[in-house]
């Protein structure tokens, strides 16, 4: 609904006054917000978090990218651009100031085979890495501590997002998980 500038009665019907921001409704993401996939900060049942149920998936199901020791590597479902990553650890911990020294070397070690990995198949000309940590930071799976590596291009945004609110993604997530695979160091190898 666009409201007109200036219609005073513009925040009574919209229960605010508006504030020139356009929003994008994305209520499938509500099961992460405050539904079963959400874990509880330091809950002991692991069952509902999805970082903790991937690693007993296939590698395509769960869209798993890399296996290590303590830490793996898995595609974001709700990707900013093609080739999003996550790198998690395998144990439940919901802050990186708690990760065990051994769980933070392995992170560092997948995210840097990440951004040589994105670079090297898809060409990005840059990577966004970052975690949020605790809900007012924005992290929308509080329980479980995960890194976003996100691959650049040049010029990666057009008129979609802009015009249409959109973001078009040129490859299915399956695939993604496959190119990706393939191109991790060692795949292919026994160990």
């Amino acid at each position: 609904m666009t409201v007109p500038d200036g219609d005073p009665s513009a925040g009574d019907v919209l229960g605010g006054e508006p504030d020139g921001f356009e929003r994008l409704w994305t209520p499938h993401r509500m099961t992460y917000i405050d539904g079963p996939a959400r874990p509880v900060e330091g809950a002991k049942d692991t069952k509902d978090c999805p970082f903790c149920v991937i690693p007993s998936l296939d590698d395509a199901e769960g869209l798993v990218v890399a296996r290590g020791v303590t830490s793996y590597v898995v595609l974001n479902r709700y990707p900013y651009n093609t080739g999003h990553v996550l790198v998690c650890p395998y144990r439940h911990v919901g802050d990186y100031a708690d990760l065990e020294r051994a769980e933070l070397v392995e992170m560092a070690e997948l995210t840097q085979t990440a951004v040589r990995v994105l670079r090297g198949a898809y060409g990005a000309d840059g990577v966004n890495l970052g975690m949020n940590l605790g809900a007012v930071a924005g992290a929308g799976i509080t329980g479980h501590v995960h890194q976003h590596a996100v691959p650049r291009w040049s010029g990666d945004s057009n008129f979609l997002p802009i015009v249409a609110r959109t973001k078009s993604l040129p490859e299915l997530l399956g695939a993604t998980r496959e190119r990706l695979a393939a191109a991790w160091p060692g795949a292919g190898t026994d160990g």
